[in-house]
């Protein structure tokens, strides 16, 4: 069987590790975007079978690509993940057409447990 692929958006390295490890610690593939540009770009060429993406990033913000990866892939389970933490940000990602709104900081066994729950 095929590892299942990952894609993880964030503009900050230290963040983009945190958010890869419980992927690859569990035989995940992790591929990597930078901002939301590059990460519409990727689910394209990579085809991922989830995708994690950050909210606050230059070029495209998460919810701005999170809309485009979802008119491209509507099945593609995206799990938004911000320190935005107000209500109305959970809900703008929700419109947005994420299928799970998480904030930072986060716990990598819970960010894993959900995402295997949008995969199953």
């Amino acid at each position: 069987m095929a590892k299942r692929k990952v894609l993880v958006v964030d503009d900050s390295p230290t963040q983009l590790d945190m958010m890869k490890a419980p992927f690859e610690e569990n035989g995940f593939l992790v591929i990597t975007a930078v901002d939301g540009e590059e990460a519409v770009a990727m689910v394209e060429s990579e085809q991922p079978d989830l995708v994690v993406l950050d909210v606050i990033m230059p070029k495209q913000n998460g919810f701005q690509a999170c809309r485009k990866i979802k008119a491209m892939r509507r099945d593609l389970p995206v799990i938004l993940l911000s320190s935005k933490n107000q209500k109305s940000d959970e809900f703008w990602g929700l419109k947005q057409g994420a299928d799970l709104y998480m904030t930072k900081p986060f716990d990598g066994a819970e960010l894993f447990a959900s995402a295997i729950k949008l995969l199953a």
